[in-house]
C-alpha cells in the first residue's frame, strides 16, 4: 500500500501439538504508533489499579495475555487440544500488508480463533464484528502553464480533481453502512501557475467483505467521465482492512464463553456491532467459517495517545481464566 515501508519487521508463530483434534489460533501483535523517544513522555509506572505505558493497551497486554495463557496450559500439564497456535505479526499498525496472508491462512486450517485485542474500560466484552478500512488514492496529471499569460495551454488538474470528487460524493449507502467521504486534496504550489498535478483521499467503510467490489466498481465507472478529457486520471482503492462480520458459529462460542465468565460472577457482553478501527481478527475470518472472536485481552483505555494509555490490572485474573477456559473446553469441543 502507498505506505508500506520498504522493509517490514519478522512475525512470531508457536506452534504447540497436543492429544487432541482441535486447533486453536491466539493472535496479537508487537508493533505500536509511537516515534522512537516518545517513551520518555510516558515510562511505565502503576498508579492504583492502573498499569501505564506506550503501546500497554494496544498490543502488549495482548501479547502479555497469549504468552501467560500458554504457559498457563503448560504448567496445568494441559494438552487436550491437537494444535494450539500462537501468531504475533509487527505490522498490524500499518494494516498488515505482509502478515494478512498468513493470518488469512492460518484462521482457514484452525478450528477457532480468539484475537487478544484489548476490551474498553466501560464495557467487559469479547466483539464479533469490528469495522473495515478503506481508502480511495485520486490522482490527476494535466499541464502546467502560465495562469495569467496563457491558461489555455494548460490542462488544470485541479478542475479535475474538483470535477472527480463531486461527481463521487454521493456514493455512501447509509442503509447498508457503506461510507464513502473524501477527506484529503492539494493541488498547485504558485498562484500563477496552472497545476499540472492533484491528488485527493477518500475514507472507506463497509460493514459486509461483499460490498468492497460494489464501491470499488462505482468508483471506477464514476472516474471515466472527465471535465478535461486530456487529463489522466488513475484510481487506486486500497481494500486496508475487510469487516470482521459476526456469524452463527462466533455467536455459539461468545454464549459458551459467557457461560465461563458467569463462574466468577461476571457478566461478559457479546458486541456484534461494528466499532473503532478495523483487527487482524478480520483476515483471520476471511476464508473460514470457524469462529473468529476479538477481544480478548484486558481492560484499558488510551490507545494510541501519548500520555494516557493504560490498562485495569484488575481484569487480568479474569481474563486470564476465561482464555484458558475457552481454550481447554474447545479442544473437548466445547463451545463449537
Amino acid at each position: 500500500m502507498v505506505d508500506t515501508p520498504e522493509k517490514i519487521g519478522r512475525m512470531v508463530k508457536a506452534t504447540f501439538k497436543g492429544t487432541g483434534g482441535k486447533r486453536v489460533l491466539l493472535i496479537a501483535h508487537i508493533d505500536t504508533v509511537y516515534l522512537k523517544g516518545m517513551g520518555a513522555k510516558q515510562p511505565f509506572r502503576i498508579d492504583g489499579d492502573r498499569a501505564y505505558g506506550l503501546g500497554i493497551s494496544d498490543d502488549k497486554q495482548g501479547v502479555a495475555m497469549v504468552v501467560h495463557v500458554a504457559a498457563m496450559l503448560k504448567a496445568m500439564n494441559f494438552n487436550d487440544y491437537g494444535t494450539l497456535t500462537v501468531l504475533v505479526n509487527s505490522d498490524e499498525e500499518i494494516s498488515s500488508p505482509g502478515s494478512r496472508a498468513e493470518l488469512t491462512q492460518a484462521g482457514r486450517e484452525h478450528d477457532a480463533v480468539l484475537s487478544f485485542e484489548g476490551a474498553r474500560t466501560n464495557s467487559d466484552k469479547v466483539s464479533l464484528a469490528t469495522s473495515s478500512i478503506a481508502a480511495v488514492e485520486l490522482k490527476v496529471e494535466g499541464r502546467a502553464s502560465h495562469a495569467g499569460a496563457a491558461p489555455e495551454r494548460g490542462v488544470n488538474a485541479l478542475y479535475e480533481l474538483s470535477h472527480q470528487i463531486m461527481q463521487m460524493r454521493d456514493l455512501s449507502q447509509e442503509a447498508i453502512g457503506l461510507k464513502l467521504n473524501w477527506t484529503v486534496s492539494q493541488a498547485g504550489h504558485n498562484r500563477n501557475v496552472t497545476p499540472a498535478h492533484a491528488t485527493a483521499l477518500a475514507d472507506v467503510r463497509v460493514l459486509r467483505v461483499a460490498d468492497y467490489d460494489g464501491i470499488e466498481a462505482a468508483v471506477r465507472e464514476r472516474a471515466k467521465k472527465q471535465l478535461l478529457p486530456t487529463a489522466k486520471v488513475t484510481v487506486n482503492f486500497e481494500r486496508r482492512r475487510p469487516p470482521l462480520e459476526a456469524t452463527a458459529a462466533s455467536r455459539k462460542l461468545a454464549a459458551h464463553a459467557q457461560t465461563i465468565y458467569a463462574e466468577l460472577g461476571r457478566q461478559l457482553e457479546e458486541d456484534d456491532q461494528p466499532e473503532g478501527g478495523g483487527t487482524d481478527a478480520a483476515f483471520a475470518a476471511l476464508k473460514t467459517k470457524a469462529p473468529v472472536i476479538e477481544r480478548f485481552g484486558l481492560q484499558g483505555y488510551g490507545g494510541h495517545t501519548a500520555d494516557n494509555e493504560y490498562i485495569l490490572l484488575g481484569t487480568i485474573e479474569a481474563r486470564l481464566y476465561l482464555a484458558a477456559r475457552v481454550i481447554m473446553d474447545l479442544s473437548r469441543g466445547q463451545g463449537l
